[in-house]
């Protein structure tokens, strides 16, 4: 029976080689988009899961307010974990981690650097907690002495080729020389934190047992059977018992009275596996990525998914007249309405299988595209591994069943007496399905039109808004430490090249780095209530001209002013939270040690204009400016045409100063764009996923629109032949097809407007969705429609009529 099922499905699909052009593409373009967002989805799901403990494994963050800023952090003290283990029986291990970004990295003995990237102190219970197995080196001891270090296989492969590195020394920063005494796998791409070099925690330069500062982050293993969150109330005990003393002599206040003073301090875990998609924690280790994309992203791989299996279902349908004598004859001859559904099930199964076939060819070819657009490094070997398989098989026979469903029961349950006299109606007024069918085709592609849109809006808002700060034309120089007594020289010689206007050495930049606030107080005040807890950069002379800042009121530093060097330039944000009516003049503490006795007073001579130094996403904190040394950043503002000739001007400067040393730089356009480049490539993905929706969608109403003109053939050649125009012919076919799309337009919208607003209020700033946004949405949808419509109504309406009479 089943042979003779396929060999009629090959006969029917051959003899209908249109139709089944039409659908068996637009269906294996629906399945390569499941696929691909699969692939993705299934990566985003998998982050951390590879650790043999991740589901016992949580880290501590941070909720803390404090002199008006709101500090979410995924960082805690490092006196937490060693604490926890020794007061809670519950915590079988714990692991630190201190994030210290990027250093230059060399072999001893060896002149030149290299600049790695996300180096990371780590103590020794870093292999107890986390599965990151070694191929060289013994785990148990391998960061349990100090200047010890842990590198990968391709740090080691960078660093001494085919040699074997254990026993052999690496200098970091040219000052701290540690031991390999271990090489680690390549670290997964699917984990919230990647490096290629574990320090000893040991050789960390670190002022330990500091409960007020969160620098690092902190996991703890729970032991089997513990419940987190019975266990996560411990944290309010650690904080009375361990935090209070310190907030005391700290801030001379208790834990209860920091906050009744409107304050908040509190500890809670994140489940290891959480981390990627359900952080959104400041201080990141690394960028994490959203559980809203996935959502998104499988929606719409969902949406595509339905559009193409809706195809099918109107074709089909659509198509059952030039069955329908088929139908009759057979249950004429005998055969039952089982038969006839095993028939065209067997049919839209065979379909859906040559739509899988296709739809794997074209997976191939795209996804290192996908990769471009996601930043993935996903594989096509991945859809055919044993976790796949299921999807691979399953996929193709549920959507052939779910797609061949009605068209089968619609086709099997024909009259024979009403088929074989003539007396069938398929008009599309009486097929309310199809109808349904094809508004919800288009009610999904506005979504996702309007979704592109104001995403595209909101980068382009965020690229485009002032930040208080001019961005355009400023270079960094990476690693500028490296010139160490030396920075200020050489900015000097930049600065006597044409191509360079100003230049300054500073300890930050207004992008969004490792950097934590600290309180200020109003001179003689030194109480918890009194204190504003904010950002404390190091800058010199030439700071706010060089980032094209804005002073609001009173000066900036200046040479003339010997005593600029305890004057301090407060931000909008920071003067609006000390209450001052008129800061210049007014006197500020600031506390030079971590135990508050040693104190330093300033005068405030400023105030700049708020700029934005995080993402748009929050709020401008404040912000504190004092005139005093610090190398860490090294930026110059460009005004010279040819920047890449002045950027190799600078390059030979610095290799006079600094030999040995690479010559890294970043323009700051470049590091703001990089905090949203999330949103770009959901952007882009949602974006080339829309195009691909509309195209499955214009293939069936391509389809749809080529049956009805065929159905009304005769109707349309007695038209003309009484005088009918052709532009009258085209909109008789088209209207009832637009008609359809302006109600998937009215649905589409509250929903695009309710979905696109949730997604904005991650935003600080955010813009407005414009009215005209779903304008030009339906608008774009119509056209669309229109023109895949009009293609079939015009092919028709040109028609002789005489051809069509004739073949009637």
């Amino acid at each position: 029976m089943l042979t003779n099922y396929l060999k009629i499905a090959i006969r029917t699909l051959r003899k209908q080689r249109g139709f089944t052009f039409i659908n068996v593409f637009g269906l294996a373009l629906g399945l390569a988009c499941c696929l691909l967002i699969t692939l993705y989805v299934v990566d985003e799901l998998s982050y951390d899961r590879f650790h043999e403990k991740a589901d016992r494994i949580y880290r501590i963050n941070a909720d803390i307010k404090f002199g008006g800023n709101d500090m979410r952090m995924a960082v805690s003290p490092d006196p937490m974990g060693p604490t926890l283990l020794k007061d809670y029986p519950q915590v079988e291990n714990f692991v630190r981690l201190h994030h210290r970004g990027d250093w230059l990295v060399k072999r001893a003995g060896q002149p030149n650097n290299l600049r790695e990237k996300d180096i990371i102190f780590a103590d020794s219970t870093l292999f107890d907690v986390f599965t990151l197995p070694l191929v060289a080196g013994d785990a148990k001891r391998a960061l349990t002495e100090p200047n010890t270090v842990v590198i990968s296989e391709s740090a080691a492969k960078r660093h001494f080729g085919n040699q074997n590195p254990v026993g052999q020394t690496l200098v970091f920063d040219n000052q701290l020389t540690c031991r390999v005494t271990g090489v680690m796998r390549n670290m997964p791409t699917n984990s919230h934190f990647r490096t290629d070099f574990f320090l000893c925690m040991r050789s960390d330069n670190y002022d330990w047992g500091r409960w007020l500062s969160n620098n690092h982050y902190t996991y703890i293993l729970l032991k089997e059977g513990v419940d987190p969150q019975t266990f996560s109330r411990n944290f309010e005990t650690v904080i009375q018992k361990y935090v209070g003393p310190q907030a005391v002599q700290f801030i001379g206040t208790t834990v209860d009275q920091f906050r009744k003073a409107g304050n908040r301090m509190n500890y809670w875990m994140i489940p290891l596996t959480d981390i990627h998609l359900h952080s959104r924690q400041n201080i990141e280790i690394a960028p994490n990525s959203d559980m809203q994309y996935v959502y998104v992203f499988s929606a719409v791989a969902v949406f595509i998914l339905l559009i193409a299996c809706i195809n099918f279902m109107n074709l089909s349908t659509a198509r059952s007249a030039n069955r329908a004598k088929e139908v009759g004859v057979r249950k004429v001859l005998g055969s039952v309405q089982r038969q006839l559904i095993g028939q065209f099930m067997t049919e839209s199964v065979l379909m859906a299988v040559l739509a899988m076939g296709l739809a794997l060819i074209i997976v191939t070819l795209v996804v290192p595209f996908f990769n471009e657009i996601s930043a993935k490094q996903l594989t096509i070997d991945s859809v055919f591994s044993p976790q796949f398989l299921p999807v691979l098989v399953g996929l193709p026979l549920v959507v052939g069943l779910l797609a061949g469903s009605y068209p089968a029961f619609f086709l099997s349950s024909f009259r024979p007496i009403s088929v074989l006299k003539g007396r069938l109606n398929l008009g599309l007024k009486s097929a309310g399905l199809r109808s349904g069918l094809v508004v919800f085709q288009f009610m999904m592609s506005v979504i996702l039109i309007v979704g592109t849109m104001v995403v595209y809006r909101q980068i382009n808002f965020i690229q485009t808004t002032k930040l208080g700060f001019n961005r355009d034309q400023v270079l960094t120089i990476n690693d500028a430490y490296a010139l160490e007594n030396q920075a200020e020289a050489f900015r000097d010689e930049v600065l006597k090249l044409p191509g360079v206007a100003s230049g300054s050495v500073s300890g930050y930049l207004p992008v969004p780095s490792n950097r934590s606030d600290s309180p200020l107080f109003p001179e003689g005040q030194i109480e918890q209530n009194k204190a504003v807890s904010t950002q404390q950069w190091e800058v010199d002379y030439d700071y706010i001209p060089t980032l094209g800042m804005e002073v609001k009121q009173g000066r900036n530093f200046s040479r003339e002013f010997g005593a600029d060097s305890t004057a301090v330039i407060l931000n909008e944000t920071a003067v609006k939270i000390f209450g001052f009516k008129d800061p210049i003049g007014k006197r500020l503490s600031r506390m030079m040690d971590n135990e508050g006795k040693v104190m330093k007073s300033y005068t405030v001579i400023g105030v700049v204009k708020n700029f934005h130094f995080e993402s748009l996403r929050q709020n401008i904190g404040s912000v504190a400016l004092f005139m005093e040394p610090n190398r860490g950043a090294i930026s110059f503002r460009l005004n010279g045409q040819d920047i890449p000739a002045v950027v190799r001007q600078i390059e030979a400067k610095w290799r006079q100063l600094a030999p040995g040393m690479p010559f890294t730089y970043s323009f700051l356009e470049d590091s703001f764009d990089a905090m949203y480049r999330a949103e770009q490539r959901v952007g882009q993905i949602v974006l080339t996923f829309s195009v691909l929706a509309i195209l499955i969608a214009c293939l069936g109403l391509f389809g749809l629109a080529a049956f009805m003109a065929e159905q009304r053939t005769k109707e349309i050649g007695v038209r003309k032949v009484l005088g009918a125009s052709t532009v009258s012919i085209i909109g008789l076919l088209s209207k009832d097809f637009l008609k359809l799309v302006l109600i998937a337009i009215l649905i589409a919208t509250p929903i695009a407007w309710y979905g696109m607003n949730q997604w904005l209020e991650d935003f600080a700033y955010k813009i407005d969705v414009p009215w005209w946004v779903f304008a030009v949405a339906g608008l774009v949808a119509v056209l669309i429609a229109f023109v895949t419509v009009s293609f079939q109504s015009i092919k028709a309406a040109l028609t002789n009529p005489v051809k069509s009479l004739r073949a009637e």
